[in-house]
């Protein structure tokens, strides 16, 4: 396997050499390319990239990238040494239809209806991003029961209060999650949370109520101690746990094992897509090097990722973590961008006026429906709420690339600005799993073409 540096490549070289003559990105989105330059990403999910200003000759030096870099034999020998824990997931489900169903019960003998996680980092942020994602849908196709999550991963102690003032301790299951069972700040939430529940209903067992997920020979790996305990592997990280017990107790506890099943499954469809050796064919691959060209060869730190989907604020949060903890490492050459963003429309009275106007390019990554998730729309001079969000959406596209000439310079911006988009019919748990495993391919095959270990 060949393990070189970006700038070690004859790809690279031939990049910097293109993008100083590289024609201008609005002569270059047109209808054709919008319809040309676009591919399937994962389980009704869809990539369109023409917003970055797609040539034939650039995907050509892409693939060349690629190639050199041995992007898919590395993830093939990824893949090769991977261990499928099929029997803990068959636990966890077991156990999430038991306390649903009302087998489990709490200590005071009543049933559950809540849910809190306790953990940080990954082992929040993910969790809560995947529960948010999901809510709406759930609650509009009627699943039941339908349990209710809250989370404390913060030690300022009004965090944890906040969450215990808002729950009924009696019919509360908390999930205690943390690999190492040694991580301070989860530990001193749970502290708090033990303490506060006696002070205030001494007749809750909180040890009862709490299932743990950690690493096997954890100091938190005992059953005698605890309601139940699942293991996670010590390999996975907490980014890149959604996928496993991390978040698959709190989503088969909250929604049902099928929920968290279809999550899976729309996962699933993005890893097969992410084998595909041709770049056109390869939505995490195309995303992810077309980034590293912002990043290595325009020298642009920073990007935006917009989702028009109010159920996806906290997934922007998750992406924070996933991108600059996984490749924000020591190399040569910079190994980011920076990410933020924050559902729109909200953000377009937000940020945007500099995103248009400032003098730092900053590429964007929308994410969008052509559903809601609810349902329920309103009509208001002449259009719906849904049909007003996505003509935004559509519309800041075209406008990045196309700009804006007038006398008046509160109104001009320049324009060839890039952007791409992911796209789906309605937030689904399959499109949410194929939007988890996009990302988290995405930033494998950086890490690829950078040379570091996205998963140390």
């Amino acid at each position: 396997m060949n393990y070189v540096d970006l700038t070690e490549t004859r790809a690279y070289h031939a990049l910097v050499a293109y993008y100083q003559k590289k024609p201008e990105l609005k002569k270059l989105l047109t209808p054709e390319a919008v319809e040309k330059y676009r591919m399937a990403a994962g389980k009704e999910l869809s990539f369109s990239y023409a917003g970055k200003g797609i040539t034939q000759e650039l995907l050509g030096l892409c693939q060349n990238l690629v190639n050199e870099q041995e992007c898919i034999a590395k993830y093939r020998d990824l893949l090769a040494s991977g261990i499928a824990n099929k029997g803990e997931k068959e636990k966890f489900y077991a156990f999430a239809d038991q306390v649903r169903f009302g087998a489990v019960k709490s200590s005071t003998g009543r049933a559950y209806n809540t849910v809190v996680q306790i953990g940080i980092g990954g082992f929040g942020l993910g969790p809560k991003a995947m529960y948010e994602g999901l809510l709406g849908y759930c609650q509009a196709e009627k699943v039941s029961p339908l349990l209710t999550a809250y989370f404390i991963s913060n030690i300022d102690p009004d965090a944890p209060q906040a969450v215990l003032d808002s729950i009924n301790p009696e019919t509360t299951l908390f999930i205690l999650v943390t690999k190492s069972g040694t991580t301070l700040e989860t530990l001193t939430n749970y502290a708090f949370v033990k303490e506060y529940i006696h002070t205030k209903n001494p007749a809750v067992l909180v040890e009862e109520q709490t299932v743990v997920v950690t690493a096997a020979g954890s100091p938190l790996d005992n059953r005698d101690q605890f309601l139940e305990v699942f293991h996670i592997d010590d390999y996975v990280g907490g980014r890149f746990s959604p996928t496993s017990a991390c978040a698959g107790v709190l989503i088969s506890l909250t929604f049902g094992k099928e929920i968290f099943g279809r999550f899976l499954e729309g996962a699933h469809c993005s890893d097969l897509l992410a084998l595909n050796g041709r770049v056109e064919d390869n939505a995490a691959l195309m995303d992810a090097i077309l980034e590293v060209i912002d990043v290595n060869i325009r020298h642009i730190p920073v990007e935006a990722v917009i989702p028009y989907s109010e159920a996806l604020g906290p997934f922007a949060l998750h992406l924070q973590q996933l991108y600059m903890e996984s490749n924000g490492k020591s190399a040569p050459y910079p190994t980011w961008p920076i990410i933020f963003g924050t559902p729109g429309t909200d953000c377009q009275h937000s940020f945007f006026q500099q995103l248009h106007q400032g003098s730092l390019e900053i590429p964007v990554e929308f994410i969008g429906f052509r559903h809601s998730q609810r349902g329920y729309d309103v009509a208001y001079k002449g259009s719906t709420s849904l049909q007003k969000l996505n003509a935004n959406l559509a519309a800041q596209i075209t406008a990045f690339a196309d700009g804006r000439t007038s006398a008046d310079l509160n109104k001009a911006f320049p324009g060839n600005r890039a952007t791409t988009l992911l796209y789906g019919n309605r937030l689904t748990p399959e499109t949410l799993g194929s939007l988890f495993a996009h990302f988290e391919n995405k930033i494998m095959f950086q890490g690829f073409v950078w040379n570091i270990n996205s998963y140390e």
